[in-house]
């Protein structure tokens, strides 16, 4: 870590410790005695850190009703790295717009303000953070926020539920005695991962398409990290199958420049080609979200293989057509 972030952690462990030894400082930052040394000294002289040592309780701590933040103490602007700040601010995100004014409001502001903290630095305040840095959602579906809480209490108390399902593809009304997995955040939108036990497999539900939600009191059914994440993991998109292909996809050099620094899938296979144009290879068990990522990149891309799948291209792109002409 750097110097600013050593001085972020020296304030935040005295801050959690109140007192701390120099060899438990020494060894948080994995530095040098008299890098150590150093650094204590420059937050006293250089930014007037009330940071004392304490012959008799034999470590450092703030110096009793010594202020250690606003203009008597301020430490350096600390910028986060794209992962860290991402992070922060979809988890800001998220809570904002899941539960506005509702139930879980009391336990959200907590956290919030703690966001406020961690983005918030002596020289740019969250709220300047925030408008430098935008997080755009897509296809974002708004859910029922009473379906969600129950769901999410089944799911951590282990137990069973009955809910009613409306499946869109279908359009087909179903009551399903489901056991939850786990909840899933894909794409803006919520799914539960869960093993129906009308199917007698592992199966994903939209949250906001559970029309009725229950708690029952049955135990739910344990399916483990492993085996779930062969099931509804293995192929592309949040759609799950049993037979698993793959899709093999032609990008022209012009997209390929874009496409080639994707992540698809976790077991993709990419390939820059001698003419510049990138052959991206991924796992898929159902087809219907790949042909919706497909289809964006109109001319710029091949179906190379399968043939089931490079037909289905043509027959929607046929079907288009003649629905256009």
């Amino acid at each position: 870590m750097d110097r600013t972030e050593r001085f972020y952690k020296i304030d935040q462990l005295i801050g959690e410790r109140k007192l701390v030894t120099f060899a438990e400082l020494k060894d948080a930052l994995e530095v040098s005695p008299a890098t150590l040394k150093r650094d204590i000294q420059y937050l006293r002289d250089r930014l007037n850190c009330p940071l004392i040592w304490d012959r008799e309780a034999g470590g450092y701590r703030y110096e009793s009703g010594a202020a250690h933040t606003g203009s008597q103490f301020e430490l350096p602007g600390l910028w986060f790295n794209a992962s860290e700040i991402h992070a922060l601010l979809t988890m800001q995100h998220l809570m904002a717009n899941l539960d506005k004014g509702g139930l879980l409001s009391p336990h959200i502001q907590p956290l919030m303000a703690r966001l406020n903290v961690l983005l918030g630095t002596a020289d740019n305040t969250a709220e300047e953070v925030r408008k430098r840095v935008r997080i755009i959602g897509a296809a974002a579906r708004r859910m029922q926020l009473s379906h969600f809480e129950t769901v999410g209490s089944a799911l951590l108390r282990r137990k069973r539920l009955m809910i009613t399902y409306h499946a869109r593809g279908t359009d087909e009304v179903t009551e399903r005695e489901v056991s939850p997995q786990r909840l899933v955040f894909y794409r803006e939108n919520w799914y539960l991962d869960a093993w129906c036990h009308l199917r007698k497999g592992l199966r994903n539900f939209s949250i906001d398409a559970i029309q009725k939600a229950d708690v029952l009191v049955k135990s739910a059914r344990d399916v483990s990290e492993k085996t779930t994440d062969e099931v509804l993991g293995a192929g592309y998109g949040i759609f799950a199958g049993s037979k698993v292909q793959w899709a093999k996809l032609c990008f022209t050099p012009e997209r390929a420049r874009w496409v080639a620094h994707e992540q698809w899938h976790p077991r993709q296979k990419g390939t820059l080609e001698g003419d510049g144009s990138y052959l991206l290879e991924i796992p898929y068990a159902d087809d219907r979200e790949l042909m919706m990522d497909i289809l964006k990149y109109g001319p710029d891309v091949e179906v190379v293989g399968p043939l089931s799948l490079r037909k289905r291209v043509q027959d929607l792109l046929l079907q288009a057509t003649q629905r256009y002409a």
